[in-house]
């Protein structure tokens, strides 16, 4: 598939999607939304893809954040509509089956903290800024910003950040757990693509549920949540996963898991 704002590669399991509009800062635009929302679809239907890396173009910025030329003529109707794609297509990344890990290669600034917040695992290089900004213009955040940085580092830190605007270098952002480790910039591609063969060669049903069971145990009581996971528990006793996985510990040998 033909896209104009993204490029996608695959290569043994990991597909790397690079938002690609490097002389905007990777700004999302409309356009681009709708493309990541494509690409991700077709990934959660691809079979070979067990992980996803999420980047962006050049040594600038990851996404600095929404496209604000593209918002400037907004009418309320046309922003709402603006602000729920953003939503849909970051709901999309953090309820893929499949483990997303974001590479912050530069600014992750307003829609771009947020695409990032939507990753299951975020790591920054040491040039990397956070922040979200929106209220320099009178804005607020919209792609779910409000909600996953509370999450993320609570409420207290999540006003702090809103509210002042302030921006964030990867050490602060790693202490408040808005990322989960710093590298060098040259060395992030390759520590990502590491991490994800890592995870790609577990079991693929297990890290799913894995996925599955703390993206919905946060939203349940904790009653609720442990019933949860005792039914996904039970549930991978199912697979030949779990059948490779025990016979191949008891073997002690390396197992090779189908995803079934």
């Amino acid at each position: 598939m033909g896209w104009n704002n993204i490029t996608l590669e695959k290569n043994e399991g990991i597909a790397i999607l690079t938002i690609n509009r490097p002389k905007v800062l990777n700004a999302l635009n409309e356009e681009t939304l709708y493309e990541i929302g494509e690409a991700v679809d077709q990934l959660g239907q691809d079979e070979e893809v067990r992980v996803i890396i999420i980047t962006g173009a050049g040594d600038k910025a990851f996404v600095a954040g929404a496209d604000i030329a593209f918002m400037q003529n907004l009418s309320p109707l046309e922003g709402r509509k603006f602000g729920r794609l953003g939503q849909s297509v970051l709901s999309k990344i953090e309820n893929l089956p499949k483990p997303v890990i974001a590479a912050i290669n530069g600014f992750a600034l307003g829609g771009g903290c947020e695409l990032a917040m939507a990753c299951d695992i975020r790591i920054a290089s040491t040039t990397a800024k956070f922040g979200q900004p929106e209220v320099n213009l009178g804005l607020i955040a919209g792609f779910g910003g409000t909600q996953r940085l509370t999450r993320l580092v609570g409420p207290g830190r999540a006003k702090e950040i809103l509210f002042t605007a302030d921006m964030y270098d990867s050490d602060a952002a790693c202490k408040m757990g808005l990322v989960n480790h710093v590298v060098a910039p040259e060395k992030l591609m390759g520590f990502c693509t590491n991490m994800a063969k890592k995870i790609a060669s577990r079991g693929p049903v297990a890290v799913q549920l894995s996925k599955e069971a703390v993206n919905e145990g946060l939203e349940m009581d904790l009653e609720k949540a442990l019933t949860h996971e005792a039914n996904l528990f039970g549930l991978v006793f199912a697979t030949e996963d779990r059948d490779e996985g025990i016979a191949a510990f008891l073997a002690k040998k390396k197992p090779e898991f189908n995803g079934r």
